[in-house]
């Protein structure tokens, strides 16, 4: 990953918690990190006064860390926190403000609690031969204002005045990482220390030599997908929020001989947190999917399979979705796959977001393939089937087949397997949920529902296959440690809420 976005990084931390790397360890390696870029350019037998500027969110807790090690250094450290302590946001800063008010023989600590104190940083900048910069880290947006917004101001009028060295951690306090631009109030640095990876729009211009830190994430956080992969799909929904919002999703399948397959994958949708299911099935099935479910709106086709007939009418009921789904028990009928092709080409035409599964793959396999908004979610037989390729069961070797193939037919491609490949052909992530009991029919029926579910929340469709891979394997692995190897498709169903709110970090 070339640059990290604040959302790319929120992912990031949110992964490594998940593989067990404490979010307070990461903190300490980062102050760390910092303090030792700042004894190795700035040595204590050079510049003594070293003033450390914390903002009360995380960007301050590493500051705080920072001025311990600095402490240890021989440096002469004042800390100056912006805002009262009880606004400090995180269990983690406030365990390293609380370490720093303890170690008083050290460390100097000053509380500014509003602007009208900021003459007071003034003269405690009269001081400096260092300034850390721990004010905003990359969740800032727009202009500081206030006293973060005035400290700012401060630092840069009397650094041009006093010729301090500045050393800001992760990004310059007031470069806005959403918009990848600085603002009019941005902290003029000498050095940046960034965290895993070079930051959206940020260079040298702005930032001064950008030093890139390891702080201990394991480099599976960015390549395996996690909770944090599921956050970023998801995400907070607003109070006034309304009915159509969140995803209205269209299920074309069913047949003659299938109805559980296009039901599994509404009722998928549905638990994953999509307004509305729409199937679209051949009278059969239509009736049977009616008596099993209020929750899904079925919409009966003539007839007992897919044909050509019901094309127009479908083309035109997608017009009022988010997402279309094909696939899910439609059976193999010659002019069923033929239309359900036809139905796939004329969809990519208008830009509509699509998922294909099952039979719908059989069509492509047997008539083509067809570029556009697509995620196709093959097993490795499916996948054979699309590509020619057999597949080796070595993730590194299988993992560029997947790439080469996404890439060339220009899909995102989910292969299902023990651990799911996913990838759009530049990007690809590995899925280590689920087990074995998944083995059982109906629970890629799931996965189609839930992967839909989540296109509707984004423009994105890797991340939205990434996050179906995780939430759909979860699922399955709290429905095994109920019922082992007798799980069945709807015992994976129903435990989709309780996957979504075990990971999901909407606060």
């Amino acid at each position: 990953m070339k640059f990290l976005t604040p959302k790319d990084v929120s992912v990031i931390d949110q992964n490594s918690a998940w593989f067990g790397v404490d979010t307070r360890l990461l903190m300490e390696n980062a102050g760390n990190s910092v303090a030792t870029v700042i004894r190795n350019n700035f040595p204590p037998e050079r510049y003594r006064k070293v003033i450390v500027v914390c903002g009360t969110g995380n960007n301050g807790g590493d500051g705080f860390v920072v001025s311990r090690h600095l402490s240890s250094y021989g440096y002469n450290v004042h800390v100056v926190l912006l805002g009262d302590e009880s606004k400090i946001r995180s269990e983690d800063a406030r365990k390293n403000y609380d370490i720093l008010k303890k170690m008083f023989l050290s460390i100097k600590l000053t509380v500014l609690k509003d602007s009208s104190e900021i003459e007071k940083l003034k003269a405690i900048l009269e001081d400096a031969e260092v300034v850390v910069d721990a004010i905003l880290g990359v969740g800032s947006r727009g202009k500081p204002r206030g006293l973060y917004g005035a400290a700012i101001e401060a630092i840069n009028n009397l650094k041009e005045k006093i010729n301090f060295k500045v050393v800001s951690i992760d990004v310059p306090s007031g470069f806005d990482s959403y918009k990848g631009e600085a603002t009019e109030l941005t902290v003029r640095s000498d050095i940046t220390v960034t965290f895993v990876g070079a930051k959206y729009g940020l260079s040298e211009r702005i930032a001064g030599k950008i030093i890139i830190a390891n702080i201990g994430q394991p480099p599976e956080a960015l390549t395996i997908v996690g909770p944090g992969d599921l956050t970023y799909v998801i995400g907070k929904r607003k109070p006034d929020s309304h009915k159509g919002d969140f995803g209205k999703i269209m299920i074309i399948g069913g047949s003659k001989y299938f109805y559980g397959a296009p039901t599994l994958s509404g009722l998928a949708a549905l638990k994953t947190g999509a307004d509305l299911a729409f199937i679209y099935a051949p009278e059969p099935a239509a009736k049977a999917i009616k008596v099993f479910s209020p929750n899904l709106i079925v919409r009966p086709l003539k007839g007992e399979f897919l044909s050509k007939d019901h094309i127009d009418f479908l083309l035109n009921e997608a017009e009022k979705m988010d997402v279309v789904a094909i696939g899910p028990g439609l059976s193999l009928e010659e002019e069923t796959l033929e239309s359900a092709h036809a139905l796939i080409i004329r969809l990519a035409k208008q830009n509509k977001k699509i998922v294909v599964d099952a039979d719908g793959l059989k069509a492509l396999a047997r008539r083509g393939l067809v570029k556009g908004n697509i995620i196709l979610t093959p097993h490795a037989g499916e996948f054979k089937q699309l590509s020619g390729v057999t597949l080796t069961g070595d993730l590194k070797v299988d993992v560029e087949y997947v790439k080469d193939f996404a890439k060339k037919h220009g899909v995102v491609v989910l292969l299902k397997s023990n651990i799911d490949i996913i990838s759009d052909g530049s990007r690809y992530k590995y899925n280590i949920t689920g087990n074995p009991g998944m083995t059982v029919g109906g629970t890629g029926d799931v996965l189609t529902g839930i992967v839909s579910a989540l296109y509707a929340l984004t423009d994105d469709p890797f991340k939205a296959a990434c996050a179906g891979a995780f939430i759909s394997g979860e699922a399955g692995d709290i429905a095994f440690h109920k019922y082992g190897y007798s799980l069945t498709a709807t015992d994976v169903l129903n435990e989709v809420p309780l996957a979504i709110k075990k990971n999901v970090q909407l606060e």
